[in-house]
């Protein structure tokens, strides 16, 4: 990438950012500048002045710093989980977030001078061959992480403290997250809006396209990494003996129950029941009919937000509060790491306690 036009390649991602083409970015700009001139910009044809600079930085929402900020990430292969087609520019934006968010994050890591490298548990030449096969690689890294078979608090806390950067972003409904490669250090991205069960559902999801070797055919890869999200989550020993053998029948409120214990859906606790024998094909095909009559896929299961797994992730910031706290950055560097009003962040530190 030319250094010489750093920024139109800023002022690019920021427009692919929010969505939008030239003539909507123009508009944005309330008519100080047009489309034309944003094309001769993003192409390094033309140079702009200070008040373009400014008309633009409040137009996408950035400080006019980002736009001079040399480029240091670009993300690889990008593997996402979604409940139905998304098209283009939706699925652009949502990768150009997480690209200016892994570039900030990987930057107070460096500032603070707390680097954790991502060690993956798994060599990749052999690739697994079958959904089945996820069961026993789900087994194996709870072996390797000293987890047990307990249900996991929070999904998030562990995947960052394995080295794995982890983003909510707000981005259509129908993405639920995806995850990306850049340069060995793996990134995990999810919906901000969904619940905390689809969260640490997706989460494992998208871990398991970093963690394990897989195939090339990307739906027997999808088909893998929802069995082990499953399996990871909902472990056999303790699965069963909280769901009991060969149920024939099942209540509402003991699902309810079992959801409040793995922090799962009713609908994960089902399939993974299924998985294991424990009830039949036929009697999990009649549980989704229900849930699909009672609308549960697109407005959310009965307790949804009764969930008490804290899955918010708080690295990156922590990083930062550290590096102010540390004087390593001031805190107007900060708040603009953070993308967050300087009073707001100064508000939020209450002061620094010797």
């Amino acid at each position: 990438m030319s250094e010489e036009n750093v920024f139109g390649q800023r002022l690019q991602q920021a427009r692919t950012m929010q969505g939008w083409s030239l003539r909507e970015l123009a508009a944005a700009t309330g008519g100080k500048v047009s489309h034309t001139a944003l094309a001769r910009y993003e192409s390094g044809k033309m140079s702009p002045g200070s008040e373009i600079l400014v008309a633009v930085a409040q137009a996408v929402q950035q400080p006019a710093d980002f736009f001079f900020r040399p480029f240091t990430v670009k993300l690889g292969k990008v593997s996402y989980r979604k409940r139905a087609t998304l098209k283009g520019k939706k699925i652009e934006a949502a990768i150009e977030q997480a690209t200016d968010f892994f570039e900030r994050y990987r930057e107070a890591e460096e500032l603070s001078g707390e680097i954790v490298t991502f060690d993956r548990p798994f060599p990749k030449d052999k690739p697994l061959s079958s959904p089945e096969e996820a069961d026993d690689y789900a087994d194996q890294l709870r072996v390797k992480w000293h987890l047990g078979t307990d249900p996991i608090p929070s999904v998030m806390n562990l995947m960052e403290r394995k080295g794995i950067k982890i983003c909510e972003l707000t981005f259509d409904s129908k993405l639920d997250g995806f995850s990306a490669d850049a340069d060995g250090a793996p990134l995990i991205v999810l919906a901000e809006t969904a619940n905390k069960p689809r969260k640490r559902m997706t989460c494992v999801h998208e871990a398991a396209h970093v963690l394990l070797p897989m195939p090339t055919d990307e739906k027997l890869e999808e088909n893998i990494a929802t069995r082990f999200a499953g399996a990871f989550l909902l472990p056999r020993e303790n699965f069963v003996y909280e769901f009991g053998k060969h149920r024939n029948r099942i209540g509402l409120s003991e699902l309810m129950e079992l959801k409040d214990v793995f922090g799962v859906s009713m609908m994960g606790i089902m399939k993974r029941a299924e998985q294991l024998n424990l009830i039949s094909t036929e009697t999990c095909l009649n549980f989704f009919k229900y849930a699909n009559k009672e609308g549960w896929r697109s407005k959310g299961e009965p307790d949804d937000g009764r969930c008490t797994c804290d899955e918010t992730p708080m690295r990156f910031r922590q990083l930062i509060r550290r590096a102010v706290a540390e004087e390593r950055i001031t805190l107007s560097k900060g708040a603009a790491l953070l993308k967050q009003d300087l009073n707001t962040f100064r508000k939020e530190l209450h002061g620094i306690i010797m």
